[in-house]
C-alpha cells in the first residue's frame, strides 16, 4: 500500500548561476532529456507555453489580483491557446506538461487520475473552480476525471505550500480553474472534432458585455468507445472501456456601478465510464461503471470602497458524487464556503484581512454488509492576515493564519516570502511556510477509520533564482517540504482488517528548473525536475513518482499554420511503497498544428504519443497508446 492508498469497496481508487543565458538552458534541457527516460526518442519541439507577459495579473499567490511581476511565489499559468491545443485529452493531461507537475491514471480520460505537486500526494493539493473549492472528503483530494478540460478557460498553477492563505488542504500547493469571462461584442463559437477510439466532440458557447452585464455560456459533449484499459491482466474484463462526458458552465457578471461588481458562476459535469472490477468473472461479464457528478456555483460581490479599500464577499457551494454499477456503492461530498476578504493599499504596502468558513459533508449510504453508512459533517473558522511590500528590488509577503476546526481545535500557519532583484531582469528569492490537513472523515469514521487520527502538518523551505526579459525567461527552483503524522493505511492494525494511522513522516525534496527563449521564429520552451519524494521511515521512494522528469517543446508560424510538437520524459518509478514494483521510464512525443481557414473558422489537428510508445503510470493499466484528433471550430471574428 501507497501512504496515499485508500482501501474503500469500490475499485476505483487502486490507484544556474547568474551568468547563465535562457539559450544555455534550452540547450541544457535538450541534452537532459535522453537520460531521463528509458528508450526515449529523441524529438522535435513544442508547446504553446511561452513567456508569460510581466504586466498578466494573478489571483492564486495571495487570493488577491497582483501583477505577475510582483510575485515571490512560484506560479506558473496556462493560457486558453495551449487549452485548445491540447485537443481531446483531459485537465490532467494540460496539468502534466507544466514544471513540477506529475500525473497518474488508470487507463484513459474518464478513469482515476491523480496530480502530484512537486512529489506530494493528490490531496495536498487544494483546488478551486472560480474560487469554488473542490474536494472528496472520501478519498481526499479533487477528483480529477470530474473536472470537464472544455469548460476550462485559463489555469493557474502555485508550487509550494499555501495553508496560510487557503487554510486546510494546501501543504503542496494550488491550482485555481478559471471558466471563460464575457467582454466586448457577443462572441458565439462552434466546435466538432473527431478522434481514434471513435472520439467525437461537440460544443458550443457564446460570451460577450452589453452595458453593466457580461456573460458566458458553454457546453460541450463528448463520447469515446474507449480501449481495454487493463489488457495485461488476464483477470480482467477484455471489453472496452469507453466514456461520455456532457458538462456546461454559466458566468454572469454586473456592475451596479463602477465600485460596485457581483459576480456568479456555476458549472455542471456527468461523466460515465468504464472500468474493470477486480474479481471479473467469465460468467457475468459485467459492464462495470464509473459515474461522477459536479456541480459548482459561486455568488460574489466586489466593492472598491475607496482608493485604497478594497472588499470581496463570497459563498461558494459543490457537489462532488461517484458511484459505480453494477457493483453498488456512493459517495457524496458538499462543501460550502463563505469568505469576507478585506485589502488596503497605501503606497508600496498591501494589508489584507480575511474572515473565512468552510463547511464539510459526507454522505456514504450502505448497499451490503460490507460497508457502513457514513453521514458525517464538520466545519472550520479561520482568520487570515496578510502584508505585501513591493518598493523597487524589494518584494516582501507575510501571512499567517488561524483555523478553528469543530474537531481537532485551532491551527496556526504561517509563511513569509521575500525577494530581492539584484540585477536588471534577474531576481533571487526565499520563502518558508507550515501547512496542515485534516483527515478526511473518510478515514475517521469509515470502517477502516481512526476517530483519534491528527492532522497531517509541513514545513517548507524553498530558494529561487528567476530571469525574465521580452520573450524570454529561466527559473531555478530548490525546495524541501517535510510532512509529519502523514496518514497511510496500516493493513494488519486490527484483528481482520486494516485502519488508517499516523504513523508515517514524508519528505518531498528536489530542484525545477525551467525556462523559454525564442530562437528565431521559433518559440522554445522546456523545464526538467530533479526529485526525490521518500518516506522518511524507511528511506523508499514514494509511489508513482520518478527522480526525474521533464518537458520540452517549440512552436513555430509557417505559411499562416501554427505548427509545434513537445515531448514528456520520465525516469523509472515504482508502483509500491516498499519499491518491489518497477515502472519503466518512457518518453512521449506529440505534434500540433493549427490554421485558420477561413474567416471564421479554424482548424486544428493533434498526434500524441507519435511513435505508439508502450509505458504505464499505473501497475495493471494501459495507456491509450497513439491517438489522433482532427477539429475544426467556427468563431465569428470582430
Amino acid at each position: 500500500m501507497t501512504t496515499s492508498s485508500i482501501p474503500v469497496r469500490h475499485v476505483r481508487r487502486a490507484a544556474a548561476p547568474a551568468c547563465l543565458r535562457p539559450a544555455v538552458l534550452t540547450l541544457a534541457l535538450a541534452c537532459a532529456l535522453p537520460a531521463l527516460a528509458q528508450q526515449a526518442e529523441p524529438v522535435l519541439l513544442a508547446q504553446n507555453l511561452h513567456a508569460p507577459s510581466l504586466r498578466e495579473t494573478v489571483v492564486t499567490a495571495t487570493r488577491s489580483e497582483q501583477p505577475l511581476s510582483d510575485l515571490v511565489a512560484d506560479v506558473s499559468i496556462v493560457d486558453r491557446a495551449t487549452i485548445e491545443n491540447s485537443a481531446a485529452t483531459g485537465l490532467v493531461d494540460v496539468l502534466a506538461r507544466l514544471p513540477g507537475v506529475e500525473i497518474t491514471r488508470n487507463g484513459g480520460v474518464g478513469n482515476n487520475a491523480n496530480v502530484f505537486l512537486r512529489g506530494a500526494e493528490g490531496r495536498f493539493t487544494a483546488v478551486y473552480i472560480d474560487g469554488v473549492r473542490v474536494d472528496s472528503q472520501s478519498t481526499g483530494g479533487a477528483l480529477w476525471e470530474q473536472i470537464p478540460l472544455s469548460q476550462i478557460d485559463r489555469i493557474e498553477v502555485l508550487r509550494g505550500p499555501a495553508a496560510a492563505v487557503y487554510g486546510s488542504d494546501a501543504l503542496g500547493g494550488v491550482i485555481q480553474l478559471f471558466t471563460r469571462t464575457g467582454e466586448g461584442a457577443a462572441q458565439p463559437f462552434v466546435g466538432v472534432g473527431v478522434g481514434n477510439h471513435g472520439t467525437r466532440k461537440v460544443e458550443a458557447g457564446i460570451s460577450g458585455a452589453s452595458g453593466a452585464f457580461d456573460y458566458s455560456l458553454g457546453v460541450a459533449h463528448e463520447r469515446s468507445k474507449g480501449y481495454d484499459i487493463r489488457s495485461r491482466d488476464a483477470k480482467a474484463n477484455p471489453d472496452r472501456d469507453g466514456y461520455q462526458n456532457t458538462s456546461g458552465n454559466a458566468r454572469v457578471g454586473f456592475k451596479l456601478n463602477a465600485r460596485h461588481r457581483l459576480d456568479a458562476t456555476l458549472l455542471a459535469s456527468y461523466m460515465n465510464s468504464g472500468y474493470d472490477a477486480f474479481g471479473y468473472s467469465a460468467l457475468t461479464q459485467n459492464d462495470d461503471r464509473n459515474k461522477n457528478r459536479l456541480r459548482t456555483a459561486g455568488l460574489s460581490w466586489n466593492a472598491q470602497w475607496s482608493y485604497a479599500y478594497s472588499t470581496r464577499l463570497s459563498v461558494t457551494d459543490s457537489l462532488s458524487r461517484y458511484e459505480t454499477e453494477p457493483s453498488l456503492y456512493r459517495t457524496e461530498t458538499r462543501l460550502r464556503g463563505y469568505v469576507w476578504q478585506n485589502e488596503y493599499r497605501l503606497d508600496v504596502h498591501r494589508l489584507s484581512a480575511t474572515l473565512e468558513r468552510r463547511e464539510d459533508a459526507l454522505n456514504n449510504p450502505t448497499f451490503d454488509s460490507f460497508n457502513q453508512t457514513i453521514d458525517r459533517d464538520r466545519s472550520q473558522n479561520a482568520l487570515a492576515l496578510g502584508y505585501g511590500l513591493n518598493a523597487g528590488a524589494h518584494t516582501l509577503q507575510l501571512n499567517v493564519r488561524r483555523d478553528d476546526d469543530s474537531e481537532f481545535g485551532a491551527k496556526n500557519t504561517g509563511s513569509a516570502a521575500y525577494g530581492f532583484a539584484f540585477a536588471p531582469h534577474w531576481r533571487v528569492t526565499a520563502s518558508a511556510g507550515t501547512a496542515f490537513r485534516v483527515p478526511t472523515l473518510y478515514q475517521r469514521f469509515s470502517q477502516y477509520g481512526t476517530a483519534d487520527l491528527q492532522p497531517e502538518t509541513s514545513r517548507n523551505v524553498e530558494l529561487g533564482l528567476r530571469y525574465a526579459q521580452a520573450a524570454s525567461s529561466f527559473s531555478a527552483v530548490m525546495y524541501r517540504n517535510r510532512v509529519n503524522n502523514l496518514i497511510s493505511y496500516d493493513g494488519k492494525c486490527r484483528a481482520g482488517a486494516g485502519c488508517y494511522v499516523n504513523t508515517a513522516r514524508a519528505e518531498y525534496r528536489g530542484v525545477t528548473l525551467a525556462g523559454s527563449h525564442k530562437l528565431g521564429s521559433v518559440q522554445v520552451h522546456g523545464s526538467v525536475d530533479f526529485q526525490k519524494p521518500r518516506d522518511l521511515n524507511t528511506d523508499k521512494l514514494l509511489a508513482r513518482r520518478a527522480k526525474r522528469y521533464a518537458t520540452l517543446g517549440a512552436d513555430t508560424q509557417v505559411a499562416g499554420w501554427t505548427m509545434g510538437a513537445e515531448v514528456q520524459a520520465s525516469g523509472q518509478r515504482f508502483d509500491n511503497a516498499t519499491n518491489t514494483k518497477t515502472l519503466g521510464g518512457y518518453g512521449l512525443v506529440s505534434l500540433y498544428a493549427s490554421k485558420r481557414m477561413a474567416h471564421d473558422y479554424t482548424l486544428l489537428a493533434r498526434i500524441d504519443n507519435l511513435a505508439d510508445k508502450d509505458y504505464q503510470l499505473a501497475g495493471t493499466y494501459v495507456p491509450p497508446g497513439r491517438t489522433l484528433y482532427v477539429g475544426v471550430k467556427w468563431a465569428p471574428q470582430r
